[in-house]
């Protein structure tokens, strides 16, 4: 039996080669990845009786054997006892007829070694091509799809108000995976009003708010004001120091800006404290902002504007860095118009140990403000004030909670561009990862 080996850059190529030389009926008897490509051993299939072993010829003993019986078991006959034996030899044997001729010896196989230069090596290259696995993943999404309207079609079948109630926060603007928790418990029971209602009740008790009997400006404190560019930190470090000068007195208020990039910056400051009557400092880098803080230590609260930078700026841990060892808390201003992602994104680069909460901005400015909320209560952030304006002090506010639910639970109009219709939600939840089953609430 001749073994022959195939090596060729992919599979088809290795299969082209077995069909030429060894013909369409050529046996596989084994493929691996190597190296530069793949190797195929193939035999012909006019050699593959010659893969059937052969039974030795066995030898002749002296047990009493039935005809056709040609087992040999040396093991089992007795031991030859020297004393005993015959002084004469004994006549030969007279060799057995055997019922079954002796096959012919089986040639070794023959494996052809094919080396391949150095110079000629290819690089590891896949069994599948990228074309293939293309084509699967586009019928895998298809089939996923398929699914997911089938699913989410019965799911509207056997509980109506849990899957229009997902509808619901799905087009307002919450993310499938809390979605998906604040619907898992939901009584299948409750009509619409009583059901949005219980998950209105589930959000509240999920955000984490500040109150008036914890207000940060009563507490005072050295408190820095981070975030992205644009959210309005200047902005409402002058309504945090407006509303301490207020409850407090100006002299126990002082501001500091980091700012030193940003044209106008210290100058933009300074003026609300002029206004407001307080002091403003401006610390260039972390020595400056730790001395500075060591000569307003008698003051109530420090209010620290920050250069504004993205999230994904290297500068950023250095910022968190510099605030963490001067004993700075830090407050982290979100956006109320930003996407989900982008905010998710926000809070993973200012977080830390010493993040006290959040202020949400640009209330007034969002259409909806579930994207927001979604973030804080995912992340576990502590909403301390919400801004509403740009007026100083007036736009700045304690979180009013049934507002908020209300804003963010909010129904889109029908006329809406962004609302959806249809099996859209279910697609939306399986494109998403989440099972349409999990998230709509049903369970077969």
């Amino acid at each position: 039996m001749n073994v022959r080996k195939f090596i060729a850059a992919t599979a088809r190529d290795a299969l082209r080669k077995v069909k030429e030389l060894l013909g369409p009926d050529a046996i596989i008897l084994s493929n691996r990845a190597i190296p530069g490509g793949v190797e195929i051993m193939a035999v012909a299939a006019s050699d593959m009786e010659m893969i059937v072993p052969t039974r030795p010829e066995n030898k002749r003993t002296n047990e009493t054997r039935e005809p056709g019986d040609y087992s040999v078991r040396l093991s089992s006959a007795p031991a030859p006892d020297a004393s005993r034996a015959p002084q004469f030899a004994p006549p030969p044997l007279k060799p057995v007829a055997s019922a079954v001729p002796p096959l012919s010896p089986r040639p070794a196989p023959q494996i052809e070694r094919v080396t391949t230069p150095p110079s000629q090596q290819r690089p590891p290259a896949e069994v599948v091509s990228s074309e293939v696995m293309e084509e699967i993943r586009a019928l895998r999404k298809m089939v996923e799809q398929h699914i997911a309207g089938a699913t989410w079609g019965e799911s509207a079948r056997m509980e109506p108000v849990k899957t229009e109630i997902l509808r619901q926060m799905l087009d307002a603007g919450f993310s499938p995976s809390l979605s998906r928790e604040l619907l898992a418990q939901l009584p299948r029971e409750l009509d619409r009003a009583r059901a949005l209602a219980w998950v209105k009740a589930r959000a509240d008790r999920s955000l984490q708010t500040l109150g008036s009997e914890a207000d940060i400006i009563d507490r005072g404190g050295i408190y820095a004001l981070v975030g992205p560019t644009g959210v309005g930190k200047t902005t409402t470090t002058a309504k945090l120091a407006a509303r301490c000068v207020l409850r407090h007195g100006a002299g126990k208020v002082a501001l500091i800006t980091t700012d030193g990039y940003r044209i106008g910056a210290f100058e933009q400051l300074r003026i609300y404290g002029r206004i407001l009557g307080v002091s403003v400092h401006l610390a260039k880098d972390a020595l400056e902002l730790k001395q500075t803080l060591l000569d307003l230590q008698h003051k109530h609260m420090v209010l620290i504007d920050t250069m504004g930078m993205s999230q994904r700026d290297r500068q950023v841990e250095e910022q968190v860095a510099m605030f963490d060892s001067s004993n700075a808390k830090r407050v982290l201003l979100l956006s109320a118009t930003g996407r989900g992602d982008t905010l998710d994104d926000v809070v993973r680069a200012y977080g830390g140990q010493d993040l006290a909460g959040c202020i949400l901005s640009k209330v007034d400015e969002a259409a909806s403000l579930a994207t927001a909320l979604d973030v804080i209560i995912r992340n576990n952030l502590r909403l301390h004030y919400v801004s509403n304006g740009q007026r100083v002090p007036e736009d700045l506010h304690l979180p009013n909670r049934a507002y908020l639910l209300h804003r963010a639970f909010k129904d889109v109009p029908e006329a809406s561009a962004h609302r959806l219709e249809g099996t859209e939600p279910g697609l939306m939840m399986a494109s998403a990862g989440v099972g349409v089953a999990a998230a709509g609430g049903y369970r077969g």
